[in-house]
């Protein structure tokens, strides 16, 4: 399959959260093929590293800083550490997430904070900690990541669930506060994709048929699908695209 090239994410400073693995790392691998300088954070220090070193030997420009997003001291010192190495952000992917399984009546208050932290607070200091440097530079690209799960009434996780809810909020309204600068500010809505965690933990061939049953295209989705429709939102292809969700689902809803 052939897929394109934006000439304006070459060089662009992009930071990536949870670029370790899953969809964040083919969004990494993405953006360092078309030549943009890439930072990304991630708790999982090995595979970080890893990606990191492997890219940069094939002559990227890619800079990875370990960091614990629900600590957001941390987040903003590695945010700090990747615009020494790369320059001020003109994109963000906030990408990073868990879709840890619960069931409600054994969820504590301390249970859903860490959850909260886990999936929707780092996404708000974030883009607090790289708005500055959009609004100087005149532009930007923040890419806020969903899930289709919420809009299909899906159970077994309701923090979670509530979580991507929130994140169509949050990008309507920094995509008005945030828009007079030209900073766009967008949802990927990814459906159900096959990720190394998704097919160790949740994929069955029972449940791979029912989830293809569901979408309108036969085909499981891949995450390079889900890097390709971030890079176009980041490219300025989508310049005047903004407060809107891009669904990544096959048309399962």
């Amino acid at each position: 399959m052939s897929f394109a090239t934006y000439p304006s994410l070459k060089d662009a400073a992009v930071y990536v959260t949870g670029g370790a693995s899953g969809i964040g790392a083919d969004i990494v691998r993405a953006f360092a093929d078309q030549g943009s300088r890439v930072g990304f954070v991630d708790l999982d220090a090995e595979n970080g590293v890893a990606l990191a070193n492997e890219l940069s030997a094939a002559g990227n420009n890619v800079h990875f800083k370990a960091c614990d997003l629900r600590d957001i001291d941390a987040l903003k010192s590695s945010f700090k550490a990747l615009e020494s190495a790369i320059g001020p952000a003109a994109v963000l992917v906030n990408n990073a997430a868990r879709d840890d399984r619960h069931a409600w009546d054994e969820v504590t208050p301390d249970y859903y904070d860490d959850r909260i932290a886990t999936l929707i607070r780092h996404m708000f200091f974030a883009i607090q900690a790289v708005a500055p440097g959009m609004i100087a530079a005149g532009k930007g690209s923040i890419i806020n990541f969903g899930s289709n799960s919420w809009m299909e009434g899906q159970g077994g996780m309701p923090v979670y669930t509530s979580s991507k809810a929130g994140v169509h909020g949050l990008t309507r309204s920094f995509a008005r506060d945030l828009g007079q600068h030209r900073i766009r500010v967008n949802t990927v809505v990814p459906g159900w994709v096959m990720t190394e965690r998704q097919k160790k933990l949740w994929v069955t061939p029972e449940s791979l048929a029912a989830a293809l049953e569901r979408q309108c295209l036969p085909d499981p989705i891949e995450p390079v699908y889900l890097a390709r429709m971030v890079l176009f939102l980041a490219s300025d292809d989508a310049a005047m695209c903004t407060a809107n969700n891009y669904m990544v689902e096959a048309g399962s809803i």
